[in-house]
């Protein structure tokens, strides 16, 4: 139901009103709506607080949710809520990918083929961008049709 209020899926949007569902399920321990609580510290129905976001993400990537280790990722990679640490975001990408999850696989795939956090590796970023796509991350596939390894 939060989903659907925060999205306006089926009925009207209300990101207030989700957020507070989300908080209480996240307080409650329930990992998804930890991710979801912590979106909303963007300013999407709570007011914005990086220190929050953050927190409410490590709550969840601390139970294992891929989804969590893979925004914790997003905050070290670009500082938010956090200094920004390359190293730190490859270590909570790598968790997330190891975990199937798409996204955290294209993001550590980006990170080897920048060289950011770890040495720079086309042929490990495009084992990362693989798994990603077979996944059905289309941002993976555009980047290995892009390097000609697609399909």
């Amino acid at each position: 139901m939060a989903v659907c209020l925060f999205r306006g899926f089926g009925t009207t949007q209300d990101q207030t009103k989700a957020a507070g569902i989300f908080e209480q399920l996240a307080s409650e321990g329930h990992s998804d709506s930890q991710v979801w609580i912590g979106y909303c510290h963007y300013g999407w129905g709570v007011s914005q607080d990086p220190s929050k976001t953050f927190e409410w993400f490590r709550k969840s990537a601390s139970r294992g949710n891929s989804n969590g280790q893979w925004m914790i990722g997003q905050c070290y990679y670009y500082g938010y809520g956090v200094a920004k640490d390359y190293t730190k975001a490859v270590e909570w990408y790598r968790k997330s990918a190891e975990q199937s999850n798409r996204i955290g696989q294209d993001n550590l795939g980006t990170c080897y083929q920048n060289g950011y956090g770890v040495p720079k590796s086309i042929d490990t970023a495009i084992f990362w961008y693989r798994k990603s796509a077979e996944n059905g991350y289309n941002p993976a596939i555009n980047r290995l049709r892009y390097l000609g390894k697609w399909p």
